[in-house]
């Protein structure tokens, strides 16, 4: 969803380093897989095409922290748009 992200902390020697992968456009999400000592992070699109990926050795990895927009459940917003729904010609003032 537009709009997860993951926080990357790298040991870079004498100093951490912070890097930042974000969905930055409506239905791609960001996933995380780690493999053979390779930490990869990747914005990812609905078909599953990656756009890009930021890689990472897994022993300079001080933190990963994923961020995810919070998800809506559909009754939650099914209940949303009953509520701020008004029949058409309705004065809101009244």
């Amino acid at each position: 969803m537009k709009g997860d992200r993951v926080e990357i902390v790298v040991d870079a020697g004498d100093t951490t380093r912070t890097y930042e992968v974000v969905a930055s456009r409506a239905g791609r999400r960001v996933e995380t897989a780690v493999r053979r000592g390779v930490v990869e992070v990747s914005e990812v699109t609905r078909s599953g095409s990656v756009v890009r990926t930021a890689r990472f050795m897994a022993s300079r990895v001080l933190a990963l922290v994923e961020q995810p927009v919070p998800r809506e459940d559909p009754a939650e917003h099914a209940a949303r748009a009953a509520r701020t729904a008004r029949p058409l010609g309705e004065d809101p003032e009244t």
